[in-house]
């Protein structure tokens, strides 16, 4: 008998199954400098102490994006070891902020399942919630995975899917800071919440070459285990024959790009949803662009902005190609995400 884990198949959930997730990381500022070195993220509030203590932290908090990573990667060799596609986010929130020395930790409950048609896959959907090391949550979101069968003839379960939020509301999200210490300058725009109109699409211009080390680096940071972004021999005949990059890669770098036109809009607030709608290998170099999708009251003084951020590779992203006259995504376009962002009024 082997004790090593094969990972979950299909046919392994139910709904109603935890898992509690293999192993606490506790986070540091290399952990931050990392995640900076990899991603070339500049929000003010995550690289500047200072400037985070000025605007309402108690010191220089994690970036909500890394933490999300860190929790996700805890949840692989339990949920997706045996996956054939992460296909999207929903509900995701950030409660409380997260700093350098906090211990995260994750349980992820299955709160749906469904059978595909050819039999050999299913979907499962899981709610992951990340704890510190006080039992505080820190985060918490639905994702929902493509899985292999172990074998294609075991019957097929009773289909449920569980109903999510088209978004987060807003008024839900629990939100002190003032940002009365804001500085337009520190934080590289002059941009803030009163300049931006709901339907805007906004070209962030720049562009990131993701290298073969980089995407493996990060990866092994959250300690994701997934052999479809490590093993290059066992992905020799695989789809496309080659190791893929892990989404999330593409998440961080297209949110750093995304500075250039939202630089004041640093703070993640909310996941409502998101889709990796092509593939990202080494070599290919990523591009974004953001449309405001909606905007909301937080305080007096904050709003917040309901940004749609999509990533596209090896193209300009001033053309703001989305979807084709199929409805389909356009070619090139690998990432479509959904969130709410804090902004200085």
């Amino acid at each position: 008998m082997t004790k090593s884990n094969p990972g979950n198949y299909f046919e392994d959930f139910h709904v109603g199954m935890e898992l509690r997730h293999a192993t606490p990381l506790t986070l540091s500022t290399g952990d931050i400098s990392l995640y900076r070195a990899l991603t070339g993220s500049r929000h003010a509030l995550y690289s500047a102490e200072t400037f985070a203590q000025a605007n309402g932290y108690n010191g220089l908090p994690v970036d909500p994006l890394l933490a999300f990573h860190v929790v996700f990667g805890k949840t692989v060799p339990d949920i997706s070891l045996n996956a054939v596609a992460n296909l999207g986010y929903a509900d995701g929130r950030f409660p409380i902020a997260i700093y350098p020395g906090d211990t995260l930790m994750a349980v992820s409950e299955v709160i749906g399942i469904k059978e595909n048609s050819n039999g050999k896959t299913g979907v499962v959907y899981v709610r992951t919630r990340g704890f510190n090391q006080a039992g505080e949550e820190a985060l918490s979101y639905v994702r929902w995975v493509m899985v292999n069968k172990r074998d294609a003839a075991s019957a097929a379960p009773e289909t449920i899917i569980p109903d999510l939020p088209e978004s987060v509301d807003p008024k839900s999200i629990d939100f002190s800071r003032a940002y009365t210490g804001w500085d337009n300058a520190l934080a590289g725009s002059s941009y803030r919440f009163g300049d931006y109109a709901v339907g805007e699409k906004i070209n962030h211009v720049d562009g990131m070459t993701v290298e073969e080390a980089e995407h493996q680096i990060a990866t092994r940071l959250y300690q994701n285990t997934a052999k479809v972004h490590f093993d290059g021999y066992g992905q020799k005949d695989s789809r496309f024959g080659k190791r893929l990059i892990y989404g999330g890669v593409v998440i961080s770098i297209a949110r750093a790009l995304s500075f250039n036109g939202l630089g004041n809009a640093a703070e993640l607030l909310a996941i409502n949803g998101g889709t990796h709608t092509g593939p990202l290998f080494a070599g290919d170099t990523v591009y974004a662009w953001s449309e405001v999708l909606d905007k909301a009251e937080l305080s007096d003084t904050v709003g917040a902005l309901r940004l749609r951020l999509v990533a596209v590779k090896d193209q300009d992203p001033g053309v703001f190609a989305l979807r084709g006259e199929d409805g389909k995504y356009a070619p090139g376009v690998c990432l479509d995400f959904d969130y709410w962002a804090a902004i200085p009024k």
